[in-house]
């Protein structure tokens, strides 16, 4: 989805109250849970530690200053408080597009609740982002719409809703709550700065775990995306169907130990997603996912890449010393 806006950020830069930037988007969204929903941090009952690169739209050449394929790292970490009955979750991640630099954290905390065969997470989280805008090749050098090596930092919050059981996840969140509001200085003239206002993002995910044999689970699953611009009270919030995007694929993993994976983004892209897990209790992935930009290429580029780095800690037990029976202290 962020692709499909890029051509317009980059020409518009920024202008009065412009919509916010995309975040970035990972064709990993099926196994990275804790990037979309605060609701996930330690839902799984055991560590998770991600890491993933992407470089989307790979040497596209534009004539847009700085260049315009987007180049993200995140990393997330999930662990689970067995004493609270919750979890708490970090992401962090640096997105850089053209002249746009993003530096995002979020500090997640679920509360969990067994439901059914599973549990349901109720996640909240406060974000910090720090945004900065380097010098564009303006038009009309004294725009003040246009911000020329200046940045600015926010707090926010989101929040969302997790279910996870052994078959089946879904989950739905939404953060940029406070609609935070950031100024850059400009070259313009009477000092008037320019305005960035990061609107809220809603995401929808949801996958299904289907035994096809003894070592075999498929999985298929699916994203739904959305920008939404505009305060809750107001009446066209929900109704633009442009601000909305999805993407759905399909894995397959063996003996929990190898993956391979497609993957459909809505007028971008088709993926391919391959994977590895090593040592002891597979405790480690490595994945990498290449997109072959199939609509519009012209306008982006022929491909993206990710790749992804993970570790699954041991799921954690309670550390008790078993009873000792003898005659001695039979009483």
């Amino acid at each position: 989805m962020k692709g499909t806006l890029l051509a317009t950020l980059l020409l518009t830069v920024a202008a009065g109250s412009a919509l916010a930037q995309q975040q970035p988007q990972f064709t990993h969204y099926g196994l990275n849970g804790m990037s979309l929903n605060p609701a996930y941090a330690g839902i799984k009952g055991q560590g998770e530690v991600n890491l993933i690169g992407r470089y989307q739209y790979l040497n596209y050449s534009g004539t847009f200053d700085g260049g315009g394929s987007p180049r993200t790292g995140m990393i997330t970490v999930s662990l689970p408080v067995l004493v609270l009955g919750g979890g708490v979750g970090l992401a962090v991640y640096y997105d850089q597009v053209g002249q746009s630099k993003m530096t995002n954290a979020a500090l997640s905390y679920s509360q969990h609740v067994k439901l059914g065969s599973g549990k349901l997470g109720f996640g909240i989280q406060g974000i910090y982002t720090y945004l900065s805008k380097g010098t564009y090749n303006a038009i009309d050098r004294d725009d003040i719409n246009v911000p020329k090596d200046a940045s600015d930092s926010k707090l926010d919050a989101g929040a969302g809703i997790w279910y996870e059981a052994p078959k089946f996840y879904a989950g739905i969140s939404m953060n940029n709550l406070l609609r935070s509001e950031y100024s850059f200085k400009s070259a313009g003239t009477a000092g008037v700065p320019s305005k960035y206002l990061a609107e809220n993002h809603a995401y929808f995910t949801a996958g299904y775990n289907i035994d096809a044999s003894s070592t075999v689970v498929v999985t298929p699953m699916v994203l739904v995306k959305a920008v939404l611009p505009g305060n809750f009270s107001s009446k066209s919030k929900f109704d633009n169907t442009k601000n909305y995007s999805f993407e759905g694929g399909l894995r397959a993993t063996i003996d929990d130990k190898y993956w391979v994976g497609a993957n459909y983004r809505h007028e971008e892209s088709v993926s391919g997603l391959l994977g590895a897990s090593f040592f002891k209790d597979n405790a480690v992935r490595l994945g990498y996912a290449f997109d072959f930009i199939a609509f519009n290429q012209a306008a982006r580029a022929f491909s993206s890449q990710e790749i992804m780095l993970s570790y699954r800690l041991p799921k954690p037990g309670m550390v008790t010393r078993p009873a000792i029976r003898t005659p001695r202290y039979s009483f």
